[in-house]
């Protein structure tokens, strides 16, 4: 069945906050509620071997390897973690030579020890910022429109992205640079990222999701995150970001989803990117994904029950989120750099070094013309696609948002 490319794109990214009811002089329900909120908080901080204190204030959990939220899933009862993919294709792979490492805050202060994995501790703050408790970490399906003192306001997604179609891939590189873009409210959110899809939004889309993002409803600041998603259902009931439910397995002690990089590109100074990968391993069927030389972990394909023999669509680009309220004017929040593609090096945010992964894991480089776009609003977003012998593909993308061409 052919994939809607418009209702694919309204959902990928979409969060619904759920308003906590509040009720003055019901000191009942209060009680319930704060109850709600420790029990949750139990059920998603796991018994730490060692805590760090990051600069940006998270607490990373150092927490014993089987103890990670995978294990609370049913169909994780006697799974023995992998450690290593049995391909060697994904082993291999470095990337290209690197004069600076891109690292994340919590690391100036400490290191995991083995056999344990650094997961971002998740606060009262969290569940009461997100909105809601249940729901926590989770993106929610359409509809995004809802109806506030008697005013309707939406929730409008903006992509700049390219990608490849009707086809059969295991999995997709690229380097991507790192920003951080102004984003106007606590709801909104830009991000830069990957999608490994198959399904369709009508009868279950499946998606396997990474890159960085500023989300302030999610992680309570504005700066840029490593992060992780998938759903198995359109996200209807399945799927949350990084290891906020049970799904992902991660092996990594040197890498936390959810938590900060330390350093990020500035106009016409310092560029940073990192390489990422989302590869499926041959034998096991396993999904992995691998920032720059480190395997962070992987989605087990019997959570993503469409991906498990491949991908039909793989997308690269950036995506904002606003909130509208009737004719309103658009957000000022910023896609990529906030400045757009023609600006070029150093001005414009990029995606280098494209690769799609055949079914012989074997990495493709799609040239330009082989490339389909989506760019929902060029006047606010764009992008612009190339080729070099040092990039390989690439793409700028990106823009200001509201702007006298973009009202």
């Amino acid at each position: 069945m052919m994939l809607n490319q418009t209702m694919v794109f309204l959902i990928l990214g979409m969060i619904i906050p759920i308003a906590v009811e509040t009720f003055p002089g019901k000191r009942k329900l209060s009680d319930l509620h704060e109850q709600e909120i420790k029990l949750r908080l139990k059920q998603l901080n796991k018994p730490a071997i060692k805590s760090i204190h990051s600069p940006d204030g998270d607490i990373i959990d150092c927490v014993w390897i089987y103890d990670q939220p995978a294990f609370d899933h049913p169909l994780f009862k006697n799974h023995t973690i992998q450690m290593r993919p049995k391909s060697n294709s994904i082993r291999d792979k470095t990337g290209g030579n690197k004069t600076y490492i891109i690292h994340q805050l919590w690391r100036t202060k400490g290191e995991c020890p083995e056999n344990t994995i650094p997961i971002r501790r998740t606060t009262r703050d969290d569940l009461i910022r997100s909105g809601s408790i249940k729901n926590y970490g989770r993106k929610s399906p359409p509809p995004t429109i809802y109806h506030t003192d008697g005013v309707q306001t939406e929730e409008v997604h903006e992509h700049t992205c390219v990608y490849v179609d009707y086809g059969q891939f295991h999995g997709s590189k690229s380097r991507i640079s790192i920003w951080k873009p102004n984003v106007l409210r606590t709801r909104e959110f830009s991000l830069a990222q990957t999608w490994v899809v198959n399904g369709d939004w009508d009868t279950g889309l499946n998606t396997l999701e990474s890159g960085w993002q500023i989300l302030h409803a999610l992680y309570g600041d504005k700066n840029p995150r490593l992060f992780a998603y998938w759903t198995g259902d359109t996200y209807q009931e399945t799927g949350c970001y990084n290891l906020d439910c049970p799904g992902f397995v991660q092996v990594s002690r040197h890498i936390s989803l959810g938590a900060a990089f330390n350093a990020f590109s500035t106009y016409n100074g310092e560029q940073y990117d990192f390489l990422l990968t989302i590869e499926k391993d041959q034998e096991t069927g396993l999904w992995w994904l691998k920032f720059e030389t480190y395997l962070i972990g992987y989605w087990p394909s019997f959570i993503v029950p469409k991906l498990a023999v491949s991908a039909r669509k793989i997308v690269w680009g950036g995506e904002i989120v606003y909130y509208t309220r009737g004719q309103g004017t658009h957000t000022l929040t910023q896609m990529g750099s906030g400045h757009f593609a023609e600006k070029g090096f150093r001005k414009a945010a990029y995606f280098n070094s494209l690769e799609y992964i055949d079914t012989s894991n074997y990495p493709i480089t799609p040239s330009p013309q082989h490339l389909e776009a989506t760019v929902t609003r060029p006047e606010c977003y764009n992008l612009m696609v190339g080729s070099s012998q040092r990039w390989g593909t690439y793409f700028f993308y990106g823009g200001p948002g509201r702007n006298p061409q973009c009202p």
